[in-house]
């Protein structure tokens, strides 16, 4: 106590500000380590109001302890309100401050007050008044006033904003956290809870578990629409994988090990299933996703729109101003009959009339991600009953015109990229959630013809019935009473709308991967078909050789859609020759294709199989017809094309950078040497490999990589928990012929003309056999 004491003596300047900071000091090592101060009430009053002026605190130090000793247990807490809205004035124009800076430098901002609040204990007290009530031993729990709740909430929120530290401080007390969620019963409090909560939960290191929510149950039954909504910004934050970047850019290697140490199910899958089990959770988010709402009129809607969205970046604000909105509305109903003078009020002057809509976007947005998130889940097929029981895609179909892609909603502009957590507009984001639930929709599930409707059903049946094949039995087991109304079904609604994005339009990567979805799994000429009279293919041609698009990430969905849509199919070969009429024309859109091939690998493998299957049908005059004259099958039908697709695809490639982006190109390689092995050249193939690695100078290189490589397939697709239908699916050769070609590589017998290691010289042998020991 000693500098303490000797503070309240005359210092010089110098000696003034060594005390200050030895307060400062004693403060922050307290927090800590646990020892010594730990708030302002251990310090003299006196010693707090001699040094408040000097050290700019504004008083809050002796204000905290003020309200320390108003806020005891017996207390009817009116005094220690009418302190903490002095400093919630004091706080909140720091946090006003923040919310109009550029959220990129607002950290580096200095907020002394809050600083000073935080430093003083203000936070652990207000936590501490909160959570008073649970720490009774009384039966009946004392129940606090809603106001004061708010006000401690609304502090804390700010403080976090404010202070760095003070949200991890508080994501570390679980108790706290827990009961935070029992404050959300209390509607007057939800708003102030719901904010809180979310920020705490976005920088707690482990996941919260929901089922050690009291009563989950209970609470999200008891919620309105516009509060479920609410939550489910909070719920998307424990129902995803902790976000650790780019998942395609993550290693196999690397995942794979990871998945070996943690064989139980994740938190989030846990979460996932626990919010499944709450009875009607579905079918609400159902309803809240297809509501419809009032459209509001004028050319200016967008600009209203654009201008909002810089500063209301979340529903919860949006709620927090309509609800001052009606407050002020019903006061100045009771105060004057006449409508002018709430028409002229300054709060209505700022709300434009759009805002409704604004609001029902941005809960779309979030109750769309929650839904998206559980479909690629482990319990997708029971979420897929139920999005389907509760007819989310018609009710999707019929918002498309109005709300969704609205005929006048501009699309000039260039939008971010595929991260679906971009910092854009509400309108753009709510886009993006859109086509990534009808892209999880549609993936490898038979419940994708419910995009369309009754008539483009039978139109599939007649193409089908025209081509003399049986109907996919996906197809004929459909419920027709959950399918889409309408003129038109989704599907066909999101064609016309892709064909209008300008050509670098991220936009176009979601809306590719949409569609590339429902002709995903088993390849169906009838599904091909109806795109195809729909211009489907023409489009994807025009956006890769004549439109100047340079996005990488639009035309490889855009090469990955146009593989499934030509796949075995002769008619769209046959178009592709059509539009591609010229030598300059196929040469710039091979230039796009070499351009990338880890984008485009996937075309390739298209065509490599396709041509594979055409020279089988030499008894069908119109593939003969095709087979002789389009450029793309000439082009692939010459072994120094194919081998040179082989040479760069092995190259590209090594078993530390696969990732789920890459891997495809390891895949499509070992395609075009199984189709080889079929037709017994496959000696011929690694043998130009061979040649390959001498004439390039590196003998060994290509061929050992390549044996690495295999070694990690094995590993890595013979895994009992991995799913290899979709290898299967995708090429139209069983697994067992994936399995034993591999293997036949992979052989020992350096006598084997077969095996990789006969063409490699004994010098330059070298297999890395710890590359994949555990």
């Amino acid at each position: 106590m000693a500098t303490l004491q000797g503070s309240e003596s005359p210092f010089t300047g110098a000696k003034r500000r060594r005390c200050q900071g030895n307060i400062v000091t004693k403060f922050t090592i307290s927090k800590v380590s646990g020892r010594g101060f730990s708030r302002g009430t251990q310090l003299p009053g006196g010693l707090l109001q001699e040094r408040d002026k000097r050290a700019k605190w504004h008083g809050i130090p002796t204000l905290l302890q003020k309200l320390y000793e108003s806020s005891h247990p017996n207390s009817d807490f009116s005094q220690a309100h009418s302190l903490l809205k002095v400093l919630s004035s004091q706080l909140s124009m720091e946090a006003m401050s923040f919310v109009t800076e550029d959220r990129k430098t607002a950290q580096e901002s200095t907020f002394p007050n809050t600083y000073t609040f935080d430093l003083f204990g203000g936070v652990d007290l207000l936590v501490e008044i909160l959570m008073r009530p649970t720490l009774t031993m009384q039966k009946k729990k004392p129940k606090m006033n809603d106001d004061l709740v708010k006000d401690c909430l609304s502090v804390l929120y700010n403080c976090c904003i404010c202070t760095e530290g003070v949200t991890r401080s508080l994501a570390a007390r679980d108790d706290f956290v827990l009961f935070l969620f029992t404050l959300m019963t209390n509607k007057k409090t939800f708003l102030q809870t719901a904010t809180l909560i979310e920020d705490i939960l976005g920088v707690k290191k482990e996941m919260i578990q929901l089922e050690g929510i009291p009563n989950l149950s209970g609470l999200v039954q008891s919620f309105d629409q516009q509060q479920l909504a609410n939550f489910c910004r909070i719920l998307s934050v424990t129902i995803s994988e902790p976000d650790v970047g780019n998942d395609d850019k993550h290693t196999l290697l690397a995942k794979n090990a990871q998945q070996k140490r943690n064989a139980s199910p994740s938190r989030a899958e846990v979460n996932q299933v626990t919010l499944l089990n709450i009875p009607g959770f579905i079918e609400r988010l159902c309803k809240l996703a297809t509501r419809k709402v009032s459209e509001a009129t004028g050319a200016n809607f967008l600009q209203e729109l654009e201008d909002w969205y810089t500063w209301l970046d979340n529903a919860l604000v949006l709620d927090a101003l309509m609800q001052m909105a009606t407050e002020e509305a019903e006061q100045s109903s009771t105060e004057s009959s006449d409508e002018s003078s709430l028409a002229t009020s300054p709060l209505r002057h700022r709300l434009p009339q759009s805002m409704k809509i604004v609001h029902e976007i941005m809960y779309k947005v979030e109750v769309l991600y929650v839904l998206c998130v559980l479909l690629m889940g482990r319990q997708r097929n029971q979420v897929h009953k139920m999005l389907a029981e509760f007819r989310l895609i018609p009710g999707l179909n019929n918002l498309f015109d109005k709300l969704i892609w609205r005929k006048y909603t501009s699309s000039n502009h260039v939008v971010h990229g595929q991260n679906e957590n971009c910092d854009c507009s509400p309108e753009i984001s709510f886009k993006i959630q859109f086509l990534r639930l009808l892209q999880s929709f549609s993936d490898h599930h038979e419940n994708k013809y419910l995009l369309l409707n009754s008539q483009e059903l039978n139109e599939l049946s007649a193409i089908s019935m025209k081509a003399n094949i049986p109907e996919v039995e996906a197809l004929v087991n459909t419920d027709r009473s959950l399918v889409c109304d309408g003129k038109k079904g989704l599907l066909t609604r999101l064609l016309t709308v892709m064909k209008r994005e300008p050509p670098d339009s991220s936009f176009r990567f979601w809306q590719a991967r949409a569609v590339e979805s429902f002709l995903r799994g088993a390849t169906s000429y009838a599904d091909q078909m109806f795109l195809l009279k729909r211009g489907l293919l023409e489009h994807i041609l025009y956006c890769i050789i004549d439109s100047g698009c340079t996005s990488r990430d639009v035309l490889q969905s855009y090469f990955d859609l146009l593989g499934e849509l030509m796949k075995f199919n002769i008619d769209a070969f046959k178009r592709f020759n059509k539009y591609v009429n010229t030598p300059e024309k196929f040469q710039t859109f091979l230039t796009q294709i070499n351009s990338s091939l880890v984008d485009s690998n996937m075309l390739v493998r298209c065509i490599v199989l396709s041509l594979d299957r055409f020279e089988s049908q030499t008894e069908d005059v119109k593939v003969v017809e095709v087979l002789s004259e389009c450029c793309l099958l000439s082009y692939m039908a010459r072994v120094e094309n194919r081998l040179s697709f082989l040479f760069r695809l092995v190259n590209i490639i090594n078993v530390q950078t696969l990732t789920q982006e890459n891997v495809s190109c390891l895949n499509t390689s070992l395609v075009i040497l199984m189709l080889a092995r079929r037709k017994a050249k496959l000696p011929f193939y690694l043998n130009a490999l061979r040649e390959k690695e001498y004439a390039e100078k590196y003998p060994g290189c290509l061929l050992n990589n390549f044996h690495n490589l295999l070694r990690f397939w094995q590993r890595h697709y013979l895994n009992k928990d991995k799913d290899s239908t979709c290898l299967e699916n995708s090429s139209c050769i069983p697994f067992s012929y994936w399995k034993e070609t591999v293997s036949v590589l992979l052989g020992s017998d350096r006598t084997s003309l077969c095996a990789i290691t006969s063409y490699i010289d004994e010098p330059f042998v070298d297999l890395d056999k710890d590359l994949l020991e555990d």
